[in-house]
């Protein structure tokens, strides 16, 4: 038990560090990234925030409970800690997928509203949009502070449910969307009928923005079931060993995140390119 507890502590210490690197990193580089729409970035940007404190704030507090399970320190230090972790996590966390979640919609708006998106996804009301997002994960912190662990588990695991839900529902849309213009764009090149002003966008670039977006969707996802099927269907810590690690899976997604913006997105690879080449030359 002991050996894996400081392994855990260990991985989050690691994990804290890359997150940390890897997020500022990305916030210097969408700076440079032109090709975004302003309200879009402002969502890119905000998620990549949320994964920088999660690497400054939530991962080393975690590190630390672990480490505490592995020494004998004083008893009121770790309920404070365990406070701090888990009130950290559910903000910074619940901001994450309410941010995922709207840039899964945002990419709806773009295909369904076409020109008029920019109209539409103001930079005013993103803005209004991700404050709204800092207000509903703070409360949902604050009450699992001064009120119940177990109300604030049911909100959050519902929240989590209805963002994956809206996500799924987007990515159906965009699909049946993209066949759709398929079949337009076929009509089109055998029997040369006018397109009316239909065909809306660089489909081949949309497509690929999609298939960016739905990796860091389907990657979150993937880090944060486990850690709700372990919390809620065995109504507790359930095994130690079991727990501690899903926890550890979901504060990964802050430090994979970078990695997939610089995979599957282009404009943002080589912003991080050129920030890295003026950081190594100053």
């Amino acid at each position: 038990m002991l050996d894996t507890t400081v392994l855990n502590s260990a991985l989050n210490i690691f994990l804290s560090i890359t997150a940390t690197l890897e997020n500022s990193l990305i916030l210097v580089a969408l700076q440079n990234v032109s090709s975004l729409h302003v309200a879009s970035k402002l969502l890119f940007q905000c998620l990549a925030v949320t994964d920088l404190g999660v690497g400054l704030i939530t991962q080393p507090l975690y590190a630390a409970l672990e480490l505490k399970c592995a020494t004998k320190v004083n008893k009121n230090y770790c309920i404070y800690v365990i406070k701090a972790q888990r009130s950290s996590a559910l903000i910074l966390c619940g901001v994450s997928l309410l941010t995922s979640t709207a840039i899964s919609v945002d990419r709806l708006l773009v295909l369904v509203l076409w020109k008029r998106y920019r109209q539409v996804a103001t930079l005013k009301r993103v803005r209004v949009l991700t404050i709204s997002f800092w207000v509903t994960s703070v409360s949902i912190g604050l009450t699992d502070i001064l009120w119940s662990h177990h109300i604030t588990n049911v909100v959050a695991a519902v929240m989590m449910i209805l963002c994956v839900l809206f996500s799924l529902s987007s990515y159906s849309i965009i699909y049946v969307k993209l066949r759709q213009h398929q079949d337009l764009v076929q009509d089109v090149i055998n029997h040369r009928q006018p397109t009316g002003g239909r065909i809306p966008l660089n489909i081949t670039r949309y497509k690929t923005a999609v298939n960016s977006i739905a990796w860091i969707q389907l990657t979150l996802v993937v880090c944060y079931v486990p850690f709700f099927v372990c919390l809620m269907i065995l109504h507790s810590r359930g095994p130690l060993t079991v727990y501690d690690f899903t926890v550890t899976l979901l504060l990964f997604n802050s430090s994979i995140n970078p990695v997939l913006y610089c995979w599957k997105m282009k404009e943002v690879r080589q912003a991080v390119k050129v920030t890295v080449r003026s950081l190594c030359c100053s």
